[in-house]
């Protein structure tokens, strides 16, 4: 027990409770009714819905003979604005938290009563405690996050991993703590993740074979075959292709929605942000010159006198070639690898997501859902900003600043296009 906690213990404390409909000086008003008897403040919180608050303040109890004449006191302020009082008498500050401090971020599209009630009910169960509830954004899913003490993180998430799944609802768990403001390094897959295409599928639409490759890729995220087999395999379909189709292909991929947005904010918060592909680098290094990113890490299709020859050059970034790439990102931004974050939807990005303090698997297969530290399953990327425990009213408030030079993008004029229409192709200068 700390010196505080031995302090406080055994004084003498009034809860004083205020609840009705909010307008401008309920606070100072409350605290000046308290101070004419000499109280000393221990702890404040507050809490507005719907126009109606909700005010609690613990307070050291006041000189003897005093507490009646408080309370009537307290009780008369409230009644003149048309509010309720309840004081409850009692010793010392709220009681210690539990040893095991988590956050649980829910997403719902809608977040149903049902789905909370099981929730809570199964952090209960666990053995946790839910200490405070708080909104994060209302759109385009409603996201809530619970702060929960008394069980560890990691048996927590297990139990709602599989509730949410019956539910159907996002739940994120990550432990509580500093390091979490500290992760800032956020590596994700690019086809299907930050971008709604395939590359390679655009580029077989121009070769003709978009059917047999996109048979093959699917193979491929769903773990049915070796990547690096199937990579060359599907290639190996675009050999004579014109070089000029690089450009047309740039030109027709398109930016999942809330793609802009997530890389702005977290660029804005202080994060590096990177990107590590299957696909390959003809359409990686735009997307890094374009949205500013500061790492990007693909295969790269050869071209020989102006045609594709259906091989690739380099190191293959396959399922372990992403990991890899992780940590080398994370060395060189000097961020641990237990600060940082990796977003995927094959399963080529398992040991990627797997290996980061934080993996994410985005509208996922199913292999990869199950494997990943929590799942996003709404078609809106920025919504990952939740599980960073960052608001949409924090993410609105920085939109309307006015971008400054070198800003991965120019300024929208409504902080809803970006989550309810597909960004601008890549090859839109």
């Amino acid at each position: 027990m700390s010196a505080t906690q031995t302090q406080t213990s055994d004084v003498p404390t009034l809860l004083v409770k205020i609840f009705g409909r909010d307008r401008p000086g309920i606070t100072a008003g409350l605290f000046d009714t308290l101070a004419a008897y000499s109280v000393d403040v221990i702890d404040i919180e507050q809490v507005v819905t719907r126009g109606r608050i909700v005010l609690c303040a613990l307070v050291t109890a006041p000189p003897s003979g005093l507490e009646g004449d408080l309370r009537a006191t307290v009780h008369g302020w409230a009644e003149s604005l048309k509010m309720q009082a309840e004081i409850i008498s009692g010793l010392g500050d709220n009681r210690p938290r539990g040893v095991g401090r988590s956050l649980v971020t829910v997403l719902g599209h809608p977040l149903t009563a049902e789905a909370t009630a099981a929730i809570a009910a199964r952090i209960t169960g666990t053995g946790g405690n839910i200490d405070r509830i708080f909104r994060l954004a209302k759109y385009p899913v409603t996201a809530v996050e619970f702060a929960v003490s008394g069980v560890a993180t990691e048996p927590l998430r297990t139990a709602l991993a599989t509730e949410a799944a019956a539910l159907g609802v996002d739940v994120a768990v990550v432990s509580a703590g500093l390091h979490r403001r500290a992760q800032r390094l956020v590596v994700m897959d690019v086809d299907s993740t930050l971008i709604q295409d395939e590359v390679i599928e655009l580029f077989a639409a121009h070769a003709g074979c978009e059917e047999q490759v996109a048979e093959v890729t699917a193979a491929a995220m769903r773990g049915e075959l070796d990547f690096e087999q199937s990579l060359h395999a599907r290639v190996a379909l675009l050999a004579g292709l014109d070089a000029s189709v690089v450009d047309k292909v740039r030109a027709e991929v398109r930016l999942t929605p809330g793609a802009r947005t997530l890389i702005r904010t977290l660029k804005r918060l202080g994060y590096q942000v990177g990107v590590v592909s299957g696909g390959f680098t003809q359409v990686t290094d735009a997307l890094r010159e374009q949205l500013g990113l500061d790492f990007a890490q693909a295969n790269t299709l050869e071209i020989v006198d102006g045609r594709l020859t259906g091989r690739v050059t380099g190191e293959i970034v396959d399922r372990a070639g992403k990991a890899r790439l992780l940590r080398r990102f994370a060395a060189e931004a000097g961020v641990p690898l237990s600060q940082t974050v990796a977003i995927g939807d094959g399963a080529n990005d398992l040991d990627m997501l797997n290996a980061a303090g934080l993996g994410v698997a985005f509208n996922a297969k199913p292999v990869v859902r199950e494997a990943a530290h929590t799942a996003v399953n709404v078609p809106f990327l920025d919504t990952v900003l939740y599980l960073l425990g960052v608001t949409r009213e924090e993410v609105e408030a920085a939109d309307t600043q006015e971008d400054s030079p070198g800003s991965p993008d120019a300024p929208q004029a409504a902080a809803g296009a970006a989550r309810t229409q597909p960004d601008q192709s890549v090859g839109a200068q």
